[in-house]
Formats: structure tokens, sequence, C-alpha cells
């Protein structure tokens, strides 16, 4: 599976950007998408993640504000990120995990990343 992120940029603070993250490939190994940032100088984190099932989790920095939505047919992911922060900046990394055996194995892929600034 290849992962292909879209979307970054620059934008002023409280404004709103859209990432989007096509799967190409063996998608049908896809379990889950999620999204994860890194800001300059720290660990990257988990921002939301939505599992087949469509269950979905966000970082406690993000709730409320970013929406994750998934379009298994179009194997897509989504990330719309409204009333953006500062704080926010980062680069933003798709991930897609992928069960590979009968007995739940995993892999996680990764794109490339897209990157993400919010400043005046």
């Amino acid at each position: 599976v290849q992962l292909m992120e879209s979307g970054g940029g620059l934008v002023q603070p409280g404004g709103s950007l859209r990432l989007s993250c096509a799967a190409s490939g063996s998608t049908h190994h896809i379990n889950a998408m999620g999204w994860y940032r890194q800001p300059p100088n720290k660990e990257r984190e988990l921002v939301a993640i939505i599992r087949n099932s469509g269950d979905t989790n966000y970082a406690d920095s993000v709730k409320g504000r970013f929406t994750i939505s998934r379009d298994n047919a179009k194997s897509t992911v989504s990330l719309r990120m409204n009333s953006l922060k500062p704080e926010d900046t980062a680069i933003y990394y798709c991930n897609a995990v992928l069960v590979v055996n009968i007995e739940g194995s995993t892999v996680v892929v990764w794109g490339q990343g897209t990157p993400v600034t919010v400043s005046a």
C-alpha cells in the first residue's frame, strides 16, 4: 500500500484547511487510517484515526476543531481542520494499519507528509 497526502499549506490563525490522503495498492488489507503530526523539534503525535467500523479517536488538543472522514470505496481519508492555531503547525502524516494475515499481524504504512503552517 502506498499513501499520498495533499492539501497542506500556509493559513492564518482561525482559518481552515482540508488534508486528503489517497491509498493505492492492496487497500483491502487496510483496517484503519489516521493522521499524525510532528511539530518542529517535537515527537510525532496522533491527531485522529478512523477504523473500518467508522469509530474515531482524536487527540484532546484537536477535539471539536478537526474532523476525520473516510471514503472506503475510494480508499481515501481526509482531515478537516477548523479554527487552526499556531500550535497546529507541523508536518502532517497519513498512516494506514494493514492486517496482513489470518493471525491478525499488522503493518503500518506512512505517507511522505505534508506541511501545515499556521501563522499571521
